[in-house]
């Protein structure tokens, strides 16, 4: 755990009910990349309740609730019987539900991201429930003034999360915030409920369609395997942990931007594609200044400059000089993770996005295909 985290308290076990035999715990956001992980790690031990506002999940371990976060009281019904009903039921929270797409209005993501908590906060005090916050750990970077008039989005979702945060430490709930940085697939198979920013970056290097990046060669992307963030979150939540901030990273252990480029490069090759160059790396302070008005004044299709600008913004936000405080090892924090553990599971990452996309590759193993090929991995 970071020294500047506040020692953790252990809550007291509740006591077990007389009718049902395991607790209940509410997720939100169950249908999403690491919610999906999140059922799987707590499914055994937990009664699980999810709440969805549209989009069922069909699974049958869990028991679906149709409810907006930003409605007052879930928008249960008119009458208070329905949330009171739910609050009784509830032993746990964990609050997983997010605004993550940065192409929503900036005021929108702000108050998805703070009003579902405040929701979620007032289930949990009515319940007497510990919640435990998904936040993240970018929370750690601040955008510049140039960042937040260029990249609304990615800006307006750190300030919703650091809001959020702030909401959870005032509100005297007991529970704990946790930081994954950037959630990579399964570490032994690869496999991500759907589609990343991470994952659609690296598909692109592979197909040498990335020939610039933001960043120093020796900068840090810090992401860790989705396994690695749910056996944490699972741990804390089975040891009854009722206070502190964890850091759920890769920490020391994170590629440099350059690595991750080699080793994308390096899986080409072994799946009979062209080897890619490795991309010009731009330093992050001259992006604002030459990288984005160079592909504003080209005449690279739109679709292009667009796929540039989202790198741009997916790095300038990812990407650390520094490397994180890793709270994983610590007691009640599942694994701390290892740069091999990192490096293979980048690879088995690629290999789960390539099994997908079989006639992709096919036709940039043609010569006559890889240089006139635009399509987006």
């Amino acid at each position: 755990m970071p020294l500047n985290a506040p020692r953790p308290t252990v809550l007291p076990a509740p006591p077990r009910p007389t009718v049902r035999e395991r607790p209940t715990l509410l997720l939100t956001g169950g249908s999403g990349v690491l919610g999906r992980a999140l059922i799987d790690e707590l499914a055994p031990d937990y009664d699980l309740l999810c709440v969805r506002r549209t989009r069922p999940l069909h699974d049958p371990r869990v028991r679906e609730i149709e409810g907006d976060l930003l409605a007052p009281r879930l928008g249960l019904g008119a009458g208070a019987g329905a949330w009171y009903e739910l609050a009784l039921r509830v032993d746990v929270v964990l609050h997983s539900a997010a605004q993550t797409n940065w192409r929503t209005p900036p005021e929108e993501i702000v108050r998805t991201n703070t009003v579902g908590v405040e929701t979620m906060l007032d289930l949990a005090a009515r319940a007497d429930a510990p919640l435990y916050l998904v936040s993240t750990a970018f929370v750690a970077n601040t955008p510049s003034e140039e960042d937040r008039e260029r990249f609304p989005g990615a800006a307006a979702y750190l300030s919703s999360k650091i809001s959020a945060e702030q909401l959870m430490r005032e509100s005297g709930v007991p529970g704990a915030i946790v930081r994954p940085s950037v959630v990579m697939g399964h570490s032994a198979t690869g496999h991500i409920a759907g589609q990343q920013g991470l994952t659609k970056t690296i598909g692109a290097m592979v197909l040498g369609q990335v020939p610039v990046l933001p960043g120093a060669p020796e900068a840090r992307v810090d992401m860790i395997p989705q396994d690695y963030v749910t056996r944490a979150v699972g741990a804390l939540i089975r040891g009854g942990v009722g206070s502190g901030e964890y850091w759920l990273t890769a920490g020391s252990q994170a590629p440099a931007l350059s690595e991750i480029a080699d080793t994308c490069a390096e899986f080409a090759v072994r799946h009979g594609l062209p080897r890619p160059l490795r991309p010009r790396l731009i330093p992050v302070e001259a992006v604002h200044r030459l990288l984005l008005p160079m592909l504003e004044s080209t005449s690279l299709p739109a679709s292009v400059r667009q796929r540039f600008r989202h790198y741009a913004e997916l790095l300038l936000v990812f990407q650390r000089e520094l490397p994180f405080d890793s709270s994983l090892g610590t007691p009640h924090c599942g694994t701390r993770v290892t740069h091999a553990d990192i490096r293979a599971a980048l690879v088995r990452n690629l290999e789960s996005w390539a099994a997908d996309r079989s006639g992709v590759l096919g036709r940039h193993r043609a010569p006559a295909a890889v240089a006139s090929a635009t399509e987006v991995a």
